[in-house]
């Protein structure tokens, strides 16, 4: 399969290319991504022959049926990583909590969070090409929260990567900082940034695609990628647990082979739900994706109104802030595909220049036959949290955004699967006070609150964290990041 431009061509870069040079180089001409040129079909066929699979197993047809250019030893060493899950043999449960709710629980990686899920396979892909090409690559990575801890820990003594991970100083939870600031690992930089999400991410974009900064790197023999969910190289693997999850429901007699589900998903950068997407194009039976945001509602109001405008805007901190971003990079894959190349480049340059675009009716129609949308405030997120809780099952607060979407989005009694992208553990303190009132704890008290309350164990992997050295320790001003990395290599 090979992937192709989503603004065009420049005359600069290759028309197309193949699935380990997209993900080696993710940026492509005009400061566009890849997307592929096509899907595979993976309808009602193919989910009865995967019916009986274990995770690695599905995982491994779904990556032969997008005939990617990874050997299969490759492959096979990247999926053996969910083996040190939770539950090797179901490294996603999915999880019954209402008639037709079901939550699919992502975060049972070593970082407790759904980025895992992409990350772990992904980290060992991208090490093994570059090794086979005897080649040396700075990945850049900026989070929000869960990419970060999740990249340091897949690229970590890797060969032949080095990486750099921005994250915006005081916008984590802090157990996400700690799981960054204490990695020691030599090819590992992390770098607090005094901003917000939205500063990191433009400048790895930036970065991304400078030449002056590439031609640099070039002088130490480093060539130049990312981690972050414009690589699609971390979409690829996001597609796997959609499909999965749907067979779960079979397998425990909630639906029947075909029938139709809805897909409720917590979004920031929207590359979870880009993976619900392609999994509903690929054939999922899928009868709405649900889009759930906080009260940085910039989603909300593009797919309800066809308006993406930041010209007044600013990031809200908020009690799920691995979703406090204005600008979600994966929306662009979905207009690339629903409307081409030559719109794609029209609405990205507008955001770009005039800081909004505007759909067509057209375009916006399209759009609402495929995605509803609605935002949960932190005060209904934590009702949300502590309702959950009485029924007996404990969530986080980017969970619990869905469950707004579940009351308000769905126009039919179908069953829902909620994707739950963090462990409890990780936003302690929002729970703590959702469940007890407690106000301004500190992470370990709240996970010492919460463990009583629940009567459950602090996992050692989050509870070893208050205990362990930190190593990173450098904060700077956003224009200082570009210095700061190059000081590091």
């Amino acid at each position: 399969m090979k992937f192709i431009e989503t603004r065009g061509n420049d005359g600069q870069h290759p028309e197309k290319v193949s699935f380990s040079e997209a993900i080696l180089a993710p940026i492509s001409s005009f400061g566009g991504i890849y997307s592929p040129e096509s899907l595979p079909d993976l309808g009602e066929t193919f989910l009865n022959e995967q019916l009986n699979s274990d995770y690695k197993t599905l995982a491994r047809a779904v990556l032969t049926a997008f005939d990617i250019d990874i050997k299969a030893e490759i492959i096979d060493k990247a999926l053996s990583l969910y083996d040190t899950f939770d539950d090797p043999s179901n490294p996603v449960p999915v999880v019954k909590v209402k008639d037709d709710l079901y939550v699919s629980e992502l975060w049972h990686g070593p970082t407790r969070a759904f980025k895992d899920m992409a990350l772990q396979p992904f980290g060992t892909v991208l090490s093994s090409i570059a090794q086979d090409r005897n080649e040396h690559y700075l990945i850049l990575t900026a989070t929000s929260g869960d990419t970060g801890p999740a990249a340091l820990e897949t690229f970590k003594n890797k060969a032949n990567v080095q990486v750099a991970c921005m994250y915006p100083d005081g916008g984590t939870s802090d157990v996400q900082r700690l799981q960054m600031v204490t990695e020691d690992a030599a090819n590992l930089k992390v770098i607090g940034v005094k901003g917000d999400f939205d500063d990191t991410q433009n400048a790895l974009k930036h970065l991304l695609a400078s030449k002056a900064f590439k031609g640099t790197l070039k002088e130490k023999n480093i060539l130049l990628s990312a981690a972050n969910s414009v690589n699609f190289g971390r979409i690829i693997f996001q597609t796997i647990y959609h499909i999965h999850s749907y067979l779960e429901l079979i397998r425990q007699n909630a639906i029947q082979m075909g029938e139709k589900v809805y897909l409720n998903v917590p979004s920031g950068n929207f590359g979870n739900a880009l993976g619900s997407y392609y999994a509903m194009k690929m054939g999922l039976p899928v009868e709405k994706i649900l889009i759930a945001s906080n009260n940085n509602n910039i989603l909300t109001k593009l797919i309800n109104t066809g308006a993406y405008d930041l010209r007044d805007s600013s990031v809200i901190p908020t009690t799920s802030p691995a979703m406090d971003i204005l600008k979600s990079s994966n929306i662009e894959r979905i207009f690339f595909d629903l409307f081409g190349t030559e719109r794609t480049k029209e609405l990205m340059s507008q955001l770009d220049n005039d800081k909004h675009y505007q759909l067509s009716e057209a375009e916006l129609i399209q759009i609402q036959s495929i995605f509803s949308a609605d935002f949960c405030d932190d005060d209904e997120g934590k009702k949300y949290i502590k309702d959950a809780f009485s029924s007996g099952y404990l969530m986080d607060p980017h969970t619990a955004t869905c469950f707004k979407a579940y009351d308000t989005c769905r126009d039919k009694q179908l069953a829902t699967i909620v994707y739950s992208t963090a462990e409890w553990t990780k936003f302690s303190p929002v729970i703590a006070n959702a469940l007890t009132g407690e106000v301004d704890a500190h992470d370990i008290d709240a996970l010492k609150s919460i463990a009583k309350e629940a009567g459950i164990e602090i996992p050692a992997i989050i509870s070893g964290l208050f205990d362990k050295e930190i190593t990173q320790k450098v904060i700077i001003e956003k224009d200082e990041i570009e210095s700061e990395i190059l000081s590091f290599l």
